[in-house]
């Protein structure tokens, strides 16, 4: 069996980061969902188990960092084209996300960021291997 990754992300609404993700083209696993988490489907291997912020700390003796104030995790999905990352993070921003960074434009990578309704701060990254591969 591959390695999978489950990212925990505390949430304070449920349904609203239900509503959110939908809108943005993914899927959720309804074997792994209930009323405190919801298991957000993100490829085959990378999932993001949103528990609400109660079930969160069952898991922990830690604070969970208040995200409308500090950064503990940046969350980096690859895009498959520069048109990819703007369609996705336009998509975050529309649906009621908001804008974390200015975009990076380096030619050969591209991305820019979003926080979702939680504050968690999202990146979207389109890389170009071959040129990457010819500057370094």
């Amino acid at each position: 069996m591959s390695t999978k990754i489950f990212v925990n992300l505390p949430v304070k609404d449920l349904d609203h980061s239900r509503e959110f993700f939908t809108k943005l083209g993914y899927s959720f696993d309804p074997q792994f969902s209930d009323e405190n988490a919801a298991c957000l489907v993100i490829s085959d291997s990378i999932y993001a188990m949103l528990l609400v912020e109660p079930f969160f700390r069952t898991f922990t003796r830690k604070e969970i960092a208040d995200s409308s104030v500090s950064v503990e995790v940046i969350l980096t999905l690859s895009a498959d084209s520069r048109e990819q990352v703007d369609e996705l993070v336009d998509r975050a921003l529309a649906s009621g996300g908001s804008p974390a960074a200015e975009a990076q434009d380096h030619g050969h990578m591209y991305g820019r960021s979003f926080l979702d309704p939680d504050g968690h701060q999202w990146e979207i990254v389109w890389m170009d291997v071959s040129a990457a591969q010819e500057q370094g």
